[in-house]
């Protein structure tokens, strides 16, 4: 039997997450050499991801949301990379590939040939339930697989093609743009020709979102409230009006925003100041009215692509586009990404604890845990 340490889901939270919200657990064995179901395989777990929507999966189960909660005393699950080291005769992968999707955070993972997805999953993740191999022919890190050209890159380029409506001159405010889904929607905003006026938390983020392209780009976490209320207002003032806002902190600052939209402003929501449970009230919505202002809020798996679809060469909105160019872009440099590395699940509270604070003790962009050694090449 073999140590197969896993994450769990040890505590609701009341208000923000705490060392206590998580456990890691070494108690748990796999028989790596047992006899495999038809169909089955097993996946040994190389990296996984970090992402802020799982605060909101950290709920009581009768809490109905569009993500499934976290089981309590359960590993917590998300995207992450893996290679398959066992598969029975008739399994759809084969030893060696790898393959990316939802997983439990464990080290090795059993999977049966014929999984239940459960409906409350089917609506969160879309039709893509099972693993997808990547074939990594562009060389990148597998971590960039759960990040730039993984679900936090597909929600940035999916949303953007989907909601956006861009025009060639247009001005587009991104929130948060040091983060996995703004570097992104910045990049695909320059690149269809877009004015870009972005924030992030820290002198070095803001460094961060003018090397990726942004016109304008400024610290919204100045000491004193006033003055950041001031210094947003005057950037908008000049430098909008704003015909597309990437909202991804919402809250107060969202009320600033509003004021400067454009007529017939496009907005696509995120609202990360609201995944503790408090969410401020916005007192100027009547600007969707007088200026004619389109919301949308967008989850990734509403675009997704099943195996089933891929297999029968039907096209899915935009996910056959995205695998074809954007990790081709990244590995070329073309689209640049940051990422945040954690080394072992026994960091991922502390990981989680301080992505939330936007404070990552490694640097900043896309949090993940490195769960094992990388052994593609």
């Amino acid at each position: 039997m073999t140590t197969n340490a896993q994450l769990l889901f040890n505590q609701i939270p009341k208000g923000e997450p705490t060392p206590e919200t998580f456990k890691y657990n070494t108690e748990n064995k796999i028989d790596l050499e047992q006899k495999l179901d038809n169909g089955a395989h097993i996946v040994k777990i190389i990296c996984v991801s970090l992402d802020p929507y799982m605060r909101g999966r950290m709920r009581p189960a009768e809490v109905k949301s569009y993500s499934p909660a976290f089981e309590l005393h359960k590993p917590l699950t998300g995207h992450g990379v893996g290679v398959v080291i066992r598969a029975a005769a008739d399994s759809q992968y084969k030893v060696g590939d790898h393959v990316y999707g939802m997983v439990p955070y464990q080290q090795f993972v059993l999977i049966p040939g014929q999984q239940k997805v459960d409906e409350e999953s089917k609506k969160f993740l879309g039709p893509q339930v099972g693993l997808r191999v990547i074939k990594n022919e562009e060389g990148l890190p597998w971590s960039a697989y759960i990040g730039a050209a993984g679900m936090p890159g597909k929600t940035a380029f999916m949303a953007w093609k989907e909601i956006a409506d861009a025009k060639k001159g247009e001005v587009a405010f991104i929130s948060a743009g040091s983060g996995p889904v703004g570097q992104m929607a910045i990049q695909l905003a320059k690149a269809d020709g877009l004015k870009v006026i972005s924030s992030a938390g820290s002198d070095e983020k803001v460094a961060f979102l003018k090397e990726l392209g942004a016109d304008v780009a400024f610290n919204c976490k100045l000491q004193s409230t006033s003055h950041k209320t001031d210094d947003a207002k005057k950037i908008f003032a000049e430098h909008g009006p704003i015909d597309v806002n990437w909202v991804n902190v919402g809250g107060k600052s969202f009320e600033e925003e509003l004021e400067f939209m454009n007529m017939h402003g496009r907005l696509i929501g995120g609202w990360i100041s609201a995944y503790n449970g408090e969410s401020y009230g916005v007192r100027n919505l009547f600007q969707f009215v007088a200026k004619r202002l389109m919301m949308r809020g967008f989850i990734v798996g509403d675009f997704e692509a099943s195996l089933a679809v891929l297999q029968q060469n039907i096209n899915a909105k935009y996910v056959d586009d995205f695998y074809a160019t954007i990790p081709k872009k990244l590995a070329f440099g073309d689209l640049k990404f940051k990422e945040c590395k954690y080394d072992g699940l026994e960091s991922a509270p502390k990981a989680f604890l301080e992505m939330l604070a936007g404070k990552q003790s490694g640097g900043f962009g896309k949090v993940f845990i490195q769960v094992a050694a990388d052994d593609s090449h």
